[in-house]
């Protein structure tokens, strides 16, 4: 694979947008800009050659350390007037190599050429049409989707993004619709476009990604939710949540159920899939301090589908491992606390420990992790806004190798109108 990137591809017809809609009112006056600066070092070391051939095992890497610049523009116009309003959003991304190495590539971070050395830079943009009626809005072009079935990732330097179409509603008060149909994609460390595929999956066939569900509040206490989800040839995919909040002594006890249930469609490209997975989380917020625990349980024929590169709606979706392997069972617990009770608003400090047990991977398996973060954002002065966020990772598995992941961030947002 060979990447090609420019600055000057950036940001194609930001500055002329919003000439094509001088005289509407709405569409200038609502519109917003805003930069996002993301520094990131990322440092991983392999501790074992688990899961791994002999011959593998020779040249596989001992670790991965990279250091890049991350340059987001987002722009979001403001609708035209009328019965149906008109817009348009667009999306520039850079991502600039800052260190990297032939044998320490491959973090995520950067796209890597066929020598195994990572890109000096690359970068694209993306371009959204968009109307609205009422409170409903359809987009056309580069999305961002968060949905249960599908959410994009943006855990390193630069987004995922999708190319399609989505609708969302909230015209009914405390229900929001969610509709879309994606076509391609770009995972967040490439500049190209992509077919759809599962994650995985190494053939040659891919297919188009339609969704569709709601979200419904039932008080102020209960949210409820159903999502479908296919990725046409490959899986469908049924989801239902329920959130509830209950005030509990001087804290808030929240409870967190989700029920995914998979079966393979079509010509089924990657094999047989059927399974459900039941996840339970118990959260008790009080006086700073947040203590979680939770279940989840896969069960049937293949691990839980997901699509190539995005991130999975679980709590065992963390820094390294899913904990979503054929039959895995999966304990965890966390705790979690803001020190603006001790006068230091914008510091926080978050811990969790995962535990899967009986998955399969060619036999059966167990895997566990241990994640702790501590981030903090400047709250006034000339550095308002600026962020740090740093995070520590320990990984053990019987089918995959060991990792010890250190991660830094720093990040700065300004809406330049």
């Amino acid at each position: 694979m060979t990447i090609f990137a420019t600055r000057g591809a950036l940001l194609p017809m930001l500055g002329l947008m919003p000439l094509a809609a001088a005289n509407a009112e709405g569409f200038i006056d609502d519109s917003k800009l805003k930069l996002q600066l993301r520094n990131v070092y990322f440092n991983e070391n392999f501790r074992d050659e688990q899961g791994l051939s002999p011959r593998a095992a020779r040249t596989a890497k001992s670790e991965r350390t990279e250091w890049a610049q991350g340059f987001l523009l987002d722009y979001q116009s403001g609708f035209t007037p009328g019965f149906v309003g008109f817009g348009v959003d667009a999306l520039g991304l850079l991502g600039v190599r800052l260190d990297s190495g032939r044998g320490r590539s491959g973090s995520g971070l950067l796209p890597v050429h066929d020598d195994g050395r990572a890109a000096d830079e690359f970068s694209s943009a993306g371009m959204t049409a968009k109307a609205r009626i009422a409170r409903t809005t359809v987009k056309y072009g580069t999305l961002l989707p968060k949905t249960p079935v599908l959410v994009y990732n943006d855990a390193r330097l630069l987004p995922q993004t999708y190319q399609g179409t989505q609708i969302n509603s909230t015209d009914i008060d405390n229900l929001a619709l969610t509709a879309g149909h994606l076509e391609r994609f770009k995972l967040r460390d490439s500049a190209n476009s992509m077919p759809i595929v599962p994650d995985g999956y190494s053939g040659n066939e891919a297919g188009d990604f339609s969704y569709a569900g709601a979200d419904y509040k039932l008080g102020k206490a209960i949210r409820l939710s159903y999502f479908f989800g296919e990725l046409e040839n490959f899986y469908r995919q049924n989801y239902a949540g329920i959130q509830h909040d209950l005030a509990l002594g001087a804290g808030v006890l929240t409870s967190d159920l989700r029920y995914f249930n998979s079966v393979d469609s079509g010509s089924a490209y990657s094999g047989r899939i059927d399974n459900d997975m039941f996840s339970g989380q118990l959260s008790y917020a009080v006086v700073g301090h947040t203590f979680s625990a939770g279940y989840q349980k896969l069960s049937g024929e293949a691990g839980l589908p997901y699509i190539s590169g995005a991130t999975v709606y679980s709590f065992s979706n963390v820094g390294i491992g899913k904990f979503i392997e054929e039959d895995e069972k999966t304990w965890m617990a966390g705790y979690g606390y803001d020190f603006a009770r001790l006068g230091v608003p914008g510091l926080t400090f978050s811990s969790r420990y995962l535990s899967g047990s009986d998955g399969k991977s060619g036999s059966a398996v167990r895997e566990w992790e241990r994640d702790a973060e501590i981030a903090y954002v400047v709250q006034q002065g000339i550095f308002k806004g600026v962020g740090v966020k740093l995070r520590n990772y320990v990984y053990r598995s019987d089918f995959s190798r060991g990792r010890d992941s250190n991660r830094i961030y720093f990040t700065y947002d300004v809406a330049l109108w």
